[in-house]
């Protein structure tokens, strides 16, 4: 093959990996939408839905470690492949359920699949694309890719659930899945690490601390001295403690804890996870704004975030030339800082703002993060050995999950503490306690007095939520600037890191063509 045809099959590969990547991402938020309809149609409870929408990340977060372990000893486009299989069949399950369990069962499976393929997706790119200059424009289009989704999931679920049943929002997984495992079986050649033996001890500690840990995030809101709470924390703690012990012991550890020495890595992901924490409750709150406190429909609210994908397109575009040019760090350091500026912004919208503050906001903050969060995934996985790529790449992806989680926990907690304390004193009951409820109680007795308080009571909540991003977002930076080495190009090993760097151009032993 020549070498022409060799860079045109990376980008083909590319392109597979994205479409891996959309339908984790879309599935996710078209989701959002179809709650209401869900609901009414299956006749579920709001535990139900609660159950639909945990159990997917409850399985997914705790199976993240263990998987990406298993595409670095059985073959990364073998697990992509099982993965995508796994959430195609059980989508088509999902569209099918005809009651709330039978549904929570089939996420339960979309969760296995998604924690599958998530980790072979991000290891397979840096496997591929070895050129550090290619990489960057690889990892670019990966992530706008996952902003298109994030942003577009919610817009393609307004419409499939205004023209057809709710089932469509799952079904629209079977063919993006199955175009993708026909394109990984004619396109993408196996890569896998070094045979090492099986951890099976690290892996149930590893599946029961974070999914114990999960839990407790999910739980957080409803209050943290609940039994089952505290029993989840202290499962989660002592499992993750003697996992981490664990691994630091044994020759050949599931999980190369030893990368977190290596400074890009470990700063790059702690200030991801700060990002995430300001970031994870974004959505959640700005939805519920748009519809709640403007009035929109869902479809209407979900085309205002059209304006932060424009800018992530452009700007993880511009990011891939400049990081090149400035290296990582500043790139990090300067898009969280616009990140900062956006939910100072965000911080400052009232009642009867136009649209005109709204979409700067957001511009800045895909903006910053156009800037930032590639450069700050660049950063971690440059300091990835090969063999390790799988795992590592789901160390990451837990990482980042895990501070979304924390994040929507920590903002739908804040939300809801001080929704309830600018309230009117009069207003008593459940109106008092939520936005959704308020709005439902003062639609139902014809009371704009209520409804103009719930309003106002809410747009002050959200303000002080994303005032507590900016301070998560400003933390991050620091961090980037302080702990990140300002490197241009991956660097050599140094000695006695155990080998957790990779020279840009240097070939990957690992990937070689396998057996399918």
């Amino acid at each position: 093959m020549s070498e022409t045809m060799t860079g045109a099959r990376r980008w083909l590969i590319l392109i597979v990996l994205c479409l891996a990547t959309l339908v984790l991402v879309v599935d996710n938020m078209v989701l959002t939408v179809a709650v209401p309809a869900l609901t009414e149609s299956l006749h579920a409870s709001a535990q139900n839905i609660q159950w639909v929408l945990d159990s997917y990340i409850l399985v997914f977060a705790g199976l993240l470690l263990t998987t990406g372990s298993l595409s670095d000893r059985f073959g990364r486009r073998r697990v992509l492949i099982i993965g995508l299989a796994v959430f195609g069949i059980a989508s088509a399950v999902a569209t099918m359920a005809s009651n709330p369990g039978e549904l929570i069962a089939a996420r339960v499976a979309m969760g296995v699949g998604g924690a599958l393929l998530m980790p072979s997706t991000l290891s397979i790119l840096i496997t591929v694309f070895t050129d550090e200059a290619e990489r960057r424009k690889a990892m670019a289009a990966w992530t706008v890719v996952a902003m298109v989704g994030l942003v577009g999931g919610p817009v393609l679920g307004g419409i499939l659930i205004s023209h057809f049943w709710w089932g469509s929002v799952f079904l629209i997984n079977i063919p993006i899945a199955a175009l993708a495992i026909a394109s990984a079986v004619l396109l993408m050649p196996e890569s896998k690490g070094p045979w090492r033996k099986p951890d099976p001890l690290g892996a149930v500690l590893s599946i029961v601390g974070l999914t114990s840990a999960v839990w407790v995030i999910i739980e957080f809101p409803k209050g943290f001295a609940r039994p089952g709470t505290l029993t989840a924390l202290a499962v989660a703690v002592a499992a993750l403690v003697a996992f981490g012990v664990w691994e630091t012991r044994i020759a050949e550890p599931m999980v190369p804890l030893h990368l977190f020495k290596h400074r890009n890595f470990s700063g790059g992901s702690f200030s991801l996870t700060l990002v995430q924490i300001g970031n994870g409750g974004l959505l959640l709150v700005m939805t519920q704004y748009l519809q709640f406190v403007l009035g929109y429909s869902a479809l209407k609210a979900s085309l205002c975030f059209i304006p932060l994908a424009i800018a992530a397109l452009i700007f993880n575009t511009l990011g891939a030339g400049l990081g090149m040019k400035f290296g990582n760090r500043p790139l990090m350091v300067v898009g969280l800082l616009i990140c900062a500026v956006a939910f100072g912004i965000l911080a400052n919208l009232g009642v009867d703002d136009g649209l005109g503050k709204l979409f700067a906001g957001l511009f800045l903050l895909g903006a910053g993060s156009g800037l930032a969060m590639p450069a700050a995934i660049t950063a971690i996985m440059g300091a990835v050995p090969p063999e390790h790529a799988g795992v590592s790449s789901a160390l990451n992806d837990t990482v980042q999950q895990t501070g979304a989680a924390l994040g929507v926990a920590i903002m739908g907690t804040v939300v809801a503490s001080r929704f309830t304390a600018s309230m009117p004193a009069g207003v008593t009951g459940v109106a008092r306690h939520s936005l959704g409820e308020a709005y439902g109680v003062a639609k139902a007795t014809q009371n704009s007095a209520l409804l103009d308080s719930a309003r106002h009571a809410f747009t002050h909540a959200a303000s002080v939520a994303y005032v507590a991003g900016a301070v998560g977002v400003v933390a991050a930076a620091i961090v980037s600037f302080v702990v990140l080495r300002d490197v241009k190009t991956p660097a050599a090993p140094a000695a006695g890191e155990g080998g957790s760097g990779t020279e840009a151009g240097q070939s990957d032993a690992s990937l070689v063509p396998a057996e399918a």
